[in-house]
Protein backbone atom coordinates (compact mmCIF):
# COMPACT_ATOMS: atom_id res chain seq x y z
CA UNK A 1 0.00 0.00 0.00
CA UNK A 2 1.41 3.47 -0.40
CA UNK A 3 2.54 5.24 2.66
CA UNK A 4 2.07 8.28 1.67
CA UNK A 5 3.96 11.30 -0.18
CA UNK A 6 6.60 13.37 1.16
CA UNK A 7 6.83 16.60 2.81
CA UNK A 8 8.17 18.92 -0.07
CA UNK A 9 7.82 21.97 2.49
CA UNK A 10 5.14 23.31 5.22
CA UNK A 11 4.85 26.08 7.56
CA UNK A 12 6.20 27.13 10.85
CA UNK A 13 2.78 26.34 12.60
CA UNK A 14 2.37 23.20 10.66
CA UNK A 15 5.36 21.78 11.64
CA UNK A 16 4.73 22.14 15.62
CA UNK A 17 1.58 21.69 15.56
CA UNK A 18 2.38 18.15 14.13
CA UNK A 19 5.15 17.77 15.91
CA UNK A 20 2.64 17.70 19.34
CA UNK A 21 0.29 15.81 17.56
CA UNK A 22 3.14 12.98 17.35
CA UNK A 23 3.98 13.39 20.99
CA UNK A 24 0.70 11.88 22.09
CA UNK A 25 2.59 8.25 20.75
CA UNK A 26 4.91 8.69 23.77
CA UNK A 27 7.76 9.16 21.20
CA UNK A 28 10.97 10.64 22.61
CA UNK A 29 10.62 14.67 21.48
CA UNK A 30 13.50 14.43 19.13
CA UNK A 31 12.26 11.84 17.76
CA UNK A 32 9.16 12.84 17.77
CA UNK A 33 10.50 16.61 15.86
CA UNK A 34 12.07 14.99 12.98
CA UNK A 35 9.44 12.82 11.85
CA UNK A 36 6.62 14.81 12.42
CA UNK A 37 7.32 16.87 9.27
CA UNK A 38 7.24 14.09 7.27
CA UNK A 39 3.15 13.54 6.85
CA UNK A 40 2.41 17.16 6.15
CA UNK A 41 1.82 16.82 2.62
CA UNK A 42 -0.28 13.32 3.43
CA UNK A 43 -2.90 16.18 4.03
CA UNK A 44 -2.15 18.47 1.23
CA UNK A 45 -3.23 16.15 -1.23
CA UNK A 46 -6.13 16.74 -4.28
CA UNK A 47 -9.31 18.41 -3.11
CA UNK A 48 -11.22 15.43 -4.51
CA UNK A 49 -8.89 13.10 -2.15
CA UNK A 50 -11.17 11.54 0.14
CA UNK A 51 -11.15 8.70 2.71
CA UNK A 52 -13.11 7.78 5.54
CA UNK A 53 -12.72 4.88 8.38
CA UNK A 54 -15.85 3.23 10.08
CA UNK A 55 -15.06 1.20 13.08
CA UNK A 56 -17.85 -1.25 14.33
CA UNK A 57 -17.62 -1.93 17.92
CA UNK A 58 -18.97 -4.79 18.79
CA UNK A 59 -19.83 -4.54 22.71
CA UNK A 60 -19.16 -7.49 25.09
CA UNK A 61 -16.65 -9.87 23.07
CA UNK A 62 -18.41 -11.31 20.35
CA UNK A 63 -18.04 -15.30 20.00
CA UNK A 64 -16.03 -15.84 16.80
CA UNK A 65 -17.16 -19.32 16.40
CA UNK A 66 -20.39 -19.03 16.18
CA UNK A 67 -19.71 -15.81 13.87
CA UNK A 68 -17.33 -17.72 11.36
CA UNK A 69 -17.30 -21.19 11.71
CA UNK A 70 -14.99 -24.11 10.89
CA UNK A 71 -16.90 -25.63 7.71
CA UNK A 72 -14.41 -28.62 7.12
CA UNK A 73 -15.47 -31.82 7.81
CA UNK A 74 -12.57 -32.21 10.27
CA UNK A 75 -12.36 -28.55 11.72
CA UNK A 76 -16.80 -28.60 12.07
CA UNK A 77 -16.23 -31.82 13.85
CA UNK A 78 -13.49 -30.54 16.33
CA UNK A 79 -16.15 -27.57 16.68
CA UNK A 80 -19.12 -29.45 17.61
CA UNK A 81 -17.07 -31.79 20.17
CA UNK A 82 -15.59 -28.67 21.92
CA UNK A 83 -19.06 -26.48 21.63
CA UNK A 84 -21.69 -29.02 22.49
CA UNK A 85 -25.07 -27.91 22.81
CA UNK A 86 -24.37 -24.27 21.51
CA UNK A 87 -22.53 -25.57 18.10
CA UNK A 88 -24.52 -24.62 14.76
CA UNK A 89 -25.59 -27.59 12.99
CA UNK A 90 -23.07 -27.99 10.06
CA UNK A 91 -26.57 -28.52 7.35
CA UNK A 92 -27.78 -24.78 8.56
CA UNK A 93 -24.13 -23.31 7.38
CA UNK A 94 -24.15 -24.83 3.81
CA UNK A 95 -25.58 -21.70 2.00
CA UNK A 96 -23.20 -19.68 3.95
CA UNK A 97 -20.27 -21.62 3.10
CA UNK A 98 -17.87 -19.15 2.12
CA UNK A 99 -16.00 -19.49 -1.47
CA UNK A 100 -13.73 -16.79 -2.40
CA UNK A 101 -11.01 -16.05 -4.40
CA UNK A 102 -8.60 -17.77 -2.12
CA UNK A 103 -8.86 -20.96 0.07
CA UNK A 104 -8.10 -20.14 3.72
CA UNK A 105 -4.15 -20.84 5.04
CA UNK A 106 -3.96 -24.78 5.38
CA UNK A 107 -6.94 -25.51 3.05
CA UNK A 108 -9.43 -24.91 5.63
CA UNK A 109 -12.84 -24.10 4.86
CA UNK A 110 -14.95 -21.44 6.88
CA UNK A 111 -18.93 -20.54 6.63
CA UNK A 112 -20.70 -17.49 8.29
CA UNK A 113 -23.36 -18.22 10.33
CA UNK A 114 -26.83 -18.12 9.26
CA UNK A 115 -28.18 -14.62 10.47
CA UNK A 116 -24.75 -12.68 8.72
CA UNK A 117 -26.09 -14.55 4.97
CA UNK A 118 -26.34 -10.97 3.69
CA UNK A 119 -22.60 -10.46 3.97
CA UNK A 120 -21.75 -13.65 1.39
CA UNK A 121 -22.49 -11.13 -1.59
CA UNK A 122 -20.17 -9.28 -0.25
CA UNK A 123 -17.40 -11.64 0.46
CA UNK A 124 -17.31 -13.42 -2.78
CA UNK A 125 -17.72 -10.35 -4.86
CA UNK A 126 -14.50 -9.13 -3.42
CA UNK A 127 -15.91 -6.33 -1.46
CA UNK A 128 -15.15 -8.29 2.44
CA UNK A 129 -12.52 -9.67 4.10
CA UNK A 130 -12.28 -11.69 7.09
CA UNK A 131 -9.84 -11.54 9.26
CA UNK A 132 -8.42 -14.62 11.29
CA UNK A 133 -7.70 -14.21 15.00
CA UNK A 134 -6.65 -10.88 15.75
CA UNK A 135 -6.75 -9.10 19.08
CA UNK A 136 -4.37 -7.11 21.66
CA UNK A 137 -0.96 -8.33 21.90
CA UNK A 138 2.20 -6.35 23.04
CA UNK A 139 4.42 -8.35 21.07
CA UNK A 140 4.21 -11.63 19.29
CA UNK A 141 3.35 -14.20 21.97
CA UNK A 142 3.38 -18.45 22.14
CA UNK A 143 1.86 -20.01 24.42
CA UNK A 144 4.38 -21.10 26.64
CA UNK A 145 5.45 -17.57 26.42
CA UNK A 146 2.36 -16.64 27.81
CA UNK A 147 2.39 -19.98 30.84
CA UNK A 148 5.52 -18.51 31.74
CA UNK A 149 4.92 -14.75 31.86
CA UNK A 150 7.63 -13.98 29.74
CA UNK A 151 6.67 -11.44 27.71
CA UNK A 152 4.49 -8.78 28.38
CA UNK A 153 0.29 -8.68 27.71
CA UNK A 154 -2.04 -6.71 27.53
CA UNK A 155 -3.17 -5.32 31.15
CA UNK A 156 -5.81 -6.84 32.28
CA UNK A 157 -6.57 -9.26 29.56
CA UNK A 158 -10.31 -10.68 29.43
CA UNK A 159 -11.45 -7.48 31.61
CA UNK A 160 -14.43 -5.46 29.56
CA UNK A 161 -13.33 -1.92 30.32
CA UNK A 162 -9.84 -2.15 29.93
CA UNK A 163 -9.32 -4.78 26.42
CA UNK A 164 -12.23 -2.02 24.71
CA UNK A 165 -9.63 0.51 26.23
CA UNK A 166 -6.54 -1.59 24.48
CA UNK A 167 -8.57 -2.54 20.88
CA UNK A 168 -9.07 1.48 20.65
CA UNK A 169 -6.10 3.07 22.47
CA UNK A 170 -3.63 -0.11 22.63
CA UNK A 171 -3.79 1.36 26.47
CA UNK A 172 -5.27 0.93 29.49
CA UNK A 173 -8.29 2.09 30.64
CA UNK A 174 -7.89 5.62 31.63
CA UNK A 175 -5.78 6.32 28.23
CA UNK A 176 -6.21 9.68 27.06
CA UNK A 177 -5.72 9.04 22.87
CA UNK A 178 -6.92 6.24 20.61
CA UNK A 179 -4.99 5.51 17.55
CA UNK A 180 -7.68 6.74 15.18
CA UNK A 181 -7.43 9.96 16.82
CA UNK A 182 -3.53 10.00 16.65
CA UNK A 183 -4.02 9.05 12.91
CA UNK A 184 -6.35 11.59 12.25
CA UNK A 185 -4.18 14.38 14.31
CA UNK A 186 -1.75 13.92 11.34
CA UNK A 187 -4.55 14.68 8.94
CA UNK A 188 -6.64 16.99 10.70
CA UNK A 189 -5.36 20.27 8.75
CA UNK A 190 -6.61 19.02 5.30
CA UNK A 191 -10.51 19.06 6.75
CA UNK A 192 -11.66 22.79 6.55
CA UNK A 193 -12.97 22.30 10.22
CA UNK A 194 -11.07 20.28 12.55
CA UNK A 195 -14.38 19.18 14.38
CA UNK A 196 -15.49 16.80 11.62
CA UNK A 197 -12.39 14.85 11.63
CA UNK A 198 -13.23 12.21 13.71
CA UNK A 199 -17.15 11.12 14.53
CA UNK A 200 -19.15 9.32 16.92
CA UNK A 201 -22.23 7.97 16.37
CA UNK A 202 -22.24 5.42 18.83
CA UNK A 203 -21.75 7.10 22.24
CA UNK A 204 -18.29 8.11 23.83
CA UNK A 205 -14.87 6.48 22.39
CA UNK A 206 -10.96 6.91 23.34
CA UNK A 207 -10.40 5.48 19.95
CA UNK A 208 -11.35 8.95 18.13
CA UNK A 209 -9.07 11.00 20.73
CA UNK A 210 -6.10 12.88 19.72
CA UNK A 211 -4.20 15.70 20.40
CA UNK A 212 -5.61 18.07 17.66
CA UNK A 213 -9.05 16.15 17.08
CA UNK A 214 -11.61 14.99 19.61
CA UNK A 215 -15.16 12.71 18.82
CA UNK A 216 -17.35 14.72 17.62
CA UNK A 217 -20.55 13.58 18.75
CA UNK A 218 -24.08 12.95 16.77
CA UNK A 219 -27.42 11.06 16.87
CA UNK A 220 -28.87 9.27 14.10
CA UNK A 221 -30.44 12.62 12.32
CA UNK A 222 -27.58 14.47 13.06
CA UNK A 223 -26.14 17.04 15.35
CA UNK A 224 -27.66 17.58 18.66
CA UNK A 225 -28.75 21.10 18.94
CA UNK A 226 -28.99 23.83 22.13
CA UNK A 227 -32.77 23.81 22.08
CA UNK A 228 -33.01 27.39 23.61
CA UNK A 229 -30.95 28.98 20.98
CA UNK A 230 -33.57 27.59 18.60
CA UNK A 231 -36.71 29.59 19.21
CA UNK A 232 -37.46 33.33 20.93
CA UNK A 233 -37.35 32.72 24.26
CA UNK A 234 -40.21 34.42 26.22
CA UNK A 235 -41.47 35.13 22.64
CA UNK A 236 -37.80 37.56 22.63
CA UNK A 237 -35.75 37.03 19.89
CA UNK A 238 -33.30 39.78 22.27
CA UNK A 239 -33.79 37.12 25.03
CA UNK A 240 -32.06 34.56 23.10
CA UNK A 241 -29.28 36.64 21.38
CA UNK A 242 -28.67 37.75 24.89
CA UNK A 243 -28.14 33.56 26.21
CA UNK A 244 -25.75 33.13 23.28
CA UNK A 245 -23.82 35.76 24.29
CA UNK A 246 -23.64 34.57 27.73
CA UNK A 247 -22.87 31.00 26.78
CA UNK A 248 -20.47 32.00 23.95
CA UNK A 249 -18.41 35.34 24.89
CA UNK A 250 -14.51 35.18 25.99
CA UNK A 251 -13.89 35.08 29.82
CA UNK A 252 -10.91 35.68 31.91
CA UNK A 253 -10.90 32.59 33.59
CA UNK A 254 -8.99 29.77 32.09
CA UNK A 255 -11.99 26.99 32.64
CA UNK A 256 -14.28 29.25 31.90
CA UNK A 257 -12.99 30.23 28.44
CA UNK A 258 -12.67 26.64 27.66
CA UNK A 259 -16.02 26.31 28.16
CA UNK A 260 -17.12 29.21 25.98
CA UNK A 261 -15.14 28.14 23.23
CA UNK A 262 -16.59 24.58 23.34
CA UNK A 263 -20.07 26.33 23.70
CA UNK A 264 -19.47 28.45 20.62
CA UNK A 265 -17.47 25.45 18.68
CA UNK A 266 -20.39 23.51 19.29
CA UNK A 267 -23.31 25.79 18.37
CA UNK A 268 -21.38 26.60 14.66
CA UNK A 269 -20.87 22.81 14.07
CA UNK A 270 -24.32 22.10 14.50
CA UNK A 271 -25.46 25.41 12.35
CA UNK A 272 -22.76 23.75 9.38
CA UNK A 273 -23.70 20.17 9.41
CA UNK A 274 -27.47 20.78 9.34
CA UNK A 275 -27.33 22.94 6.10
CA UNK A 276 -24.90 20.52 4.73
CA UNK A 277 -27.00 17.41 5.42
CA UNK A 278 -30.49 19.25 4.37
CA UNK A 279 -30.24 17.76 1.07
CA UNK A 280 -28.22 14.28 1.59
CA UNK A 281 -29.88 11.19 1.07
CA UNK A 282 -29.62 7.85 1.56
CA UNK A 283 -31.11 4.87 0.08
CA UNK A 284 -31.80 1.66 1.54
CA UNK A 285 -33.42 -0.07 4.52
CA UNK A 286 -31.62 1.57 7.77
CA UNK A 287 -34.20 0.30 10.18
CA UNK A 288 -32.43 -0.93 12.87
CA UNK A 289 -30.87 0.54 15.53
CA UNK A 290 -26.99 -0.23 14.29
CA UNK A 291 -28.06 -0.07 10.68
CA UNK A 292 -29.67 4.30 11.63
CA UNK A 293 -26.07 4.55 13.35
CA UNK A 294 -24.49 3.75 9.98
CA UNK A 295 -27.21 5.68 7.87
CA UNK A 296 -26.26 9.19 9.28
CA UNK A 297 -22.39 8.18 8.78
CA UNK A 298 -23.68 7.46 4.93
CA UNK A 299 -24.95 11.23 5.12
CA UNK A 300 -22.33 12.73 6.50
CA UNK A 301 -20.10 11.18 4.22
CA UNK A 302 -22.39 12.00 1.52
CA UNK A 303 -21.99 15.77 2.61
CA UNK A 304 -18.31 15.56 2.70
CA UNK A 305 -17.79 18.33 0.02
CA UNK A 306 -19.76 20.76 1.85
CA UNK A 307 -17.84 19.90 4.93
CA UNK A 308 -14.96 20.66 3.68
CA UNK A 309 -13.36 17.19 4.59
CA UNK A 310 -11.09 15.10 3.01
CA UNK A 311 -10.06 12.59 5.78
CA UNK A 312 -12.53 11.19 8.45
CA UNK A 313 -13.08 8.22 10.79
CA UNK A 314 -16.12 7.13 12.24
CA UNK A 315 -17.70 5.31 15.22
CA UNK A 316 -20.91 3.07 15.44
CA UNK A 317 -21.72 0.59 18.03
CA UNK A 318 -23.65 -2.57 18.77
CA UNK A 319 -24.01 -3.54 22.88
CA UNK A 320 -25.36 -7.12 23.79
CA UNK A 321 -22.43 -9.30 23.13
CA UNK A 322 -21.44 -10.51 26.48
CA UNK A 323 -23.30 -14.02 25.93
CA UNK A 324 -22.51 -16.02 28.92
CA UNK A 325 -25.90 -17.73 29.13
CA UNK A 326 -28.33 -17.75 26.08
CA UNK A 327 -25.80 -17.80 23.28
CA UNK A 328 -27.91 -19.72 20.50
CA UNK A 329 -31.08 -17.34 21.86
CA UNK A 330 -29.31 -13.92 21.68
CA UNK A 331 -26.35 -14.15 19.38
CA UNK A 332 -28.09 -15.01 16.12
CA UNK A 333 -30.31 -11.89 16.41
CA UNK A 334 -27.43 -9.57 16.93
CA UNK A 335 -25.39 -10.85 14.10
CA UNK A 336 -28.92 -10.30 12.06
CA UNK A 337 -29.09 -6.55 12.66
CA UNK A 338 -24.92 -6.91 12.33
CA UNK A 339 -25.12 -8.25 8.64
CA UNK A 340 -27.88 -6.58 7.17
CA UNK A 341 -26.67 -3.10 8.43
CA UNK A 342 -23.23 -3.79 6.89
CA UNK A 343 -24.73 -4.98 3.83
CA UNK A 344 -27.13 -1.95 3.73
CA UNK A 345 -24.08 0.67 4.35
CA UNK A 346 -22.03 -1.28 1.54
CA UNK A 347 -24.79 -0.85 -0.39
CA UNK A 348 -25.21 2.91 -0.06
CA UNK A 349 -21.56 3.81 -0.43
CA UNK A 350 -21.88 1.87 -3.94
CA UNK A 351 -24.83 3.89 -4.98
CA UNK A 352 -23.53 7.17 -3.94
CA UNK A 353 -19.86 5.87 -5.55
CA UNK A 354 -17.77 6.08 -2.55
CA UNK A 355 -17.77 2.84 -1.81
CA UNK A 356 -13.78 2.83 -2.97
CA UNK A 357 -12.80 5.56 -0.57
CA UNK A 358 -14.71 4.28 2.62
CA UNK A 359 -13.12 1.32 4.55
CA UNK A 360 -15.14 -0.09 7.44
CA UNK A 361 -13.76 -2.92 9.90
CA UNK A 362 -15.53 -4.69 13.29
CA UNK A 363 -14.10 -4.85 16.15
CA UNK A 364 -14.85 -6.35 19.54
CA UNK A 365 -12.63 -6.25 23.26
CA UNK A 366 -11.89 -10.19 23.16
CA UNK A 367 -13.32 -13.34 21.97
CA UNK A 368 -15.22 -15.82 23.82
CA UNK A 369 -13.79 -19.42 24.70
CA UNK A 370 -14.01 -22.19 22.24
CA UNK A 371 -15.93 -24.16 24.36
CA UNK A 372 -19.38 -24.09 26.33
CA UNK A 373 -19.87 -23.13 29.79
CA UNK A 374 -23.17 -25.43 29.26
CA UNK A 375 -25.48 -22.36 27.66
CA UNK A 376 -22.65 -19.62 26.50
CA UNK A 377 -19.21 -18.82 26.20
CA UNK A 378 -16.64 -16.95 28.50
CA UNK A 379 -14.49 -14.08 27.83
CA UNK A 380 -11.60 -15.46 25.50
CA UNK A 381 -8.56 -13.30 23.95
CA UNK A 382 -8.52 -13.80 19.82
CA UNK A 383 -11.65 -13.06 17.42
CA UNK A 384 -12.03 -12.91 14.01
CA UNK A 385 -13.23 -9.57 12.38
CA UNK A 386 -14.61 -8.16 9.07
CA UNK A 387 -13.34 -5.42 7.03
CA UNK A 388 -15.07 -4.36 4.14
CA UNK A 389 -15.10 -1.48 1.20
CA UNK A 390 -14.26 -1.18 -1.93
CA UNK A 391 -10.55 -0.71 -1.66
CA UNK A 392 -10.18 -3.79 0.06
CA UNK A 393 -8.61 -7.04 -1.31
CA UNK A 394 -11.83 -8.93 -0.55
CA UNK A 395 -13.22 -12.64 -0.79
CA UNK A 396 -10.14 -13.71 1.35
CA UNK A 397 -8.81 -14.88 5.10
CA UNK A 398 -5.86 -12.70 6.84
CA UNK A 399 -4.26 -14.44 9.26
CA UNK A 400 -4.03 -17.58 10.51
CA UNK A 401 -6.33 -20.32 11.98
CA UNK A 402 -4.82 -23.29 14.90
CA UNK A 403 -5.95 -26.48 14.46
CA UNK A 404 -9.07 -26.43 16.98
CA UNK A 405 -8.25 -28.01 20.07
CA UNK A 406 -8.86 -26.33 23.42
CA UNK A 407 -5.81 -27.72 25.04
CA UNK A 408 -3.58 -27.07 21.56
CA UNK A 409 -0.92 -24.77 21.20
CA UNK A 410 -3.00 -22.11 19.03
CA UNK A 411 -5.05 -21.73 22.24
CA UNK A 412 -4.97 -21.16 26.42
CA UNK A 413 -6.37 -21.48 29.66
CA UNK A 414 -8.41 -24.43 28.15
CA UNK A 415 -10.11 -22.77 24.82
CA UNK A 416 -9.15 -19.10 25.04
CA UNK A 417 -7.67 -18.24 21.20
CA UNK A 418 -3.87 -16.97 21.14
CA UNK A 419 -4.26 -13.83 18.62
CA UNK A 420 -1.85 -14.21 16.05
CA UNK A 421 -2.59 -11.19 14.68
CA UNK A 422 -2.30 -8.26 16.46
CA UNK A 423 -4.60 -4.70 16.69
CA UNK A 424 -1.16 -2.81 15.73
CA UNK A 425 -1.17 -4.56 12.21
CA UNK A 426 -4.42 -3.74 11.46
CA UNK A 427 -4.26 -0.47 12.34
CA UNK A 428 -1.38 0.15 10.55
CA UNK A 429 -3.15 -1.69 7.13
CA UNK A 430 -5.95 0.54 8.18
CA UNK A 431 -3.51 3.61 8.52
CA UNK A 432 -1.45 3.21 5.42
CA UNK A 433 -3.97 2.98 3.33
CA UNK A 434 -5.45 6.42 4.81
CA UNK A 435 -2.53 7.74 3.64
CA UNK A 436 -0.13 7.60 6.79
CA UNK A 437 3.62 7.05 6.44
CA UNK A 438 5.66 4.47 7.68
CA UNK A 439 7.10 6.15 10.13
CA UNK A 440 3.71 7.89 11.15
CA UNK A 441 3.03 4.64 11.43
CA UNK A 442 5.92 3.34 14.11
CA UNK A 443 4.78 6.63 16.41
CA UNK A 444 0.75 5.94 16.14
CA UNK A 445 1.14 2.04 16.80
CA UNK A 446 3.89 2.17 19.14
CA UNK A 447 4.00 -1.66 19.45
CA UNK A 448 4.25 -2.11 16.00
CA UNK A 449 8.20 -2.38 16.22
CA UNK A 450 7.50 -5.94 17.43
CA UNK A 451 5.41 -6.90 14.30
CA UNK A 452 5.55 -7.63 10.77
CA UNK A 453 4.24 -4.28 9.77
CA UNK A 454 3.75 -5.68 6.65
CA UNK A 455 1.36 -8.47 7.10
CA UNK A 456 -1.64 -7.16 6.00
CA UNK A 457 -0.04 -4.64 2.82
CA UNK A 458 -2.19 -6.90 0.48
CA UNK A 459 -5.86 -5.88 2.44
CA UNK A 460 -5.96 -2.81 0.37
CA UNK A 461 -6.26 -2.77 -3.67
CA UNK A 462 -5.38 0.45 -3.57
CA UNK A 463 -4.49 3.31 -2.05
Amino acid sequence: MNRGPTMKGSSRREFLLRACALGASHAAAPMALNLAALGAAAAQSAPGDYKALVCVFLYGGNDPYNSVVPYDAAAYRAYAQARGDIALARDALQATALRGKEAAPGGAQFALAPSLAPLKPLYEAGDMAVLLNIGPLVVPTTKAQYIGARVPLPPKLFSHNDQQSYWQALAPEGASSGWAGRLTDLFASANAQRTFTGITAGGSTVLLAGRRVAGYRVGIHGSTRMELLTRDMYGSSDCTALLRKLITQPREHLMERELSRIAAQSIDADTKLRAALADVAVPGDFSSPLAQQLKIVARIIGARQALGARRQVFFVSQNGYDNHAGLNDTHPALLRELGQSLAAFQHALSAMGVADQVTTFTASEFGRTLGSNGNGSDHGWGSHHFVLGGAVKGGRYYGQHPEIARDGPGFVDNGRLLPTLAVDQLGAALGGWFGAGQDELRLVFPNLRHFDAAALDTLAVSA
